[in-house]
């Protein structure tokens, strides 16, 4: 049997970086599309350091013909597409009064619509196979601070978007998730203070490895069962009430 393949926008550092290493080490081609040719490949040579196997194709996800071209060639070189994960996404935060229209379509046409097109895409390639198409969303789409509305607005769509293509693929066994990652710390883990863990149930900030372990959870397909819904995964920090001392 072929090895399986998953694609990973956004893949060259962060969450993206940790997703696709994930994959890597359950033996799936890894296609890592990010807009950073250095980071990009610095990824795949880790894999490929491993014995795994990765390929990078420059991708900014906020063109459409950048995104349908790289699903195309990821399907030319493997032959299949077993998993997407919708993870690039870009973030500008300000006051709402001063943000400009060329922000405001920059970070939904990254964050939402690229993720529209490359589900769309892929799902052609899914049809006759079924598969597993995971979006990363954030807690953002269900909780604010001032002064972030376009990155509210792009999250907040993507669970939106996530439940409406869940039930257009359904016909073609294409599960459909989001998840909402909470705080999760990509630089300097050691740097946190006592105080930021204790924001959480869990006691602890996340770690890009925390999501990375859902997206492999949620592109099984023995949990053909979970589709058109979110995950939370925040430590419990949105169910927590903090009160000022």
């Amino acid at each position: 049997m072929k090895k399986k393949v998953a694609i990973v926008t956004g893949a060259g550092q962060g969450i993206g970086q940790a997703i696709a290493m994930a994959f890597a080490m359950k033996k799936y081609h890894v296609l890592v599309a990010d807009i950073n040719p250095i980071t990009g490949n610095s990824v795949v040579d880790t894999i490929c350091d491993k014995g795994e196997s990765a390929l990078f194709i420059k991708t900014d996800v906020s063109k459409v013909e950048e995104l349908e071209a790289m699903i195309h060639k990821t399907y030319n070189q493997f032959g299949r597409i077993d998993v997407l994960v919708n993870n690039a996404g870009i973030s500008a935060f300000g006051d709402p009064f001063l943000l400009d229209e060329a922000t405001w379509d920059k970070i939904i046409d990254t964050n939402l619509k690229g993720v529209f097109f490359a589900s769309r895409t892929v799902a052609h390639y899914m049809k006759s196979t079924g598969g597993a198409i995971v979006n990363i969303a954030s807690t953002r789409a269900l909780m604010s601070e001032p002064n972030s509305e376009a990155y509210a607005a792009s999250k907040g769509g993507i669970l939106a978007l996530t439940h409406a293509l869940a039930a257009s693929f359904a016909p073609y066994k294409i599960m459909v998730n989001a998840i909402a990652p909470g705080w999760i710390e990509t630089g300097d883990y050691s740097s946190l203070k006592a105080s930021d863990h204790e924001q959480h149930f869990a006691s602890r900030v996340g770690k890009p490895d925390d999501i990375a372990r859902a997206c492999l959870f949620l592109s099984d397909r023995e949990n053909n069962f979970i589709t058109g819904t979110q995950l939370v995964i925040d430590g419990g920090m949105t169910r927590k009430m903090q009160y000022e001392d």
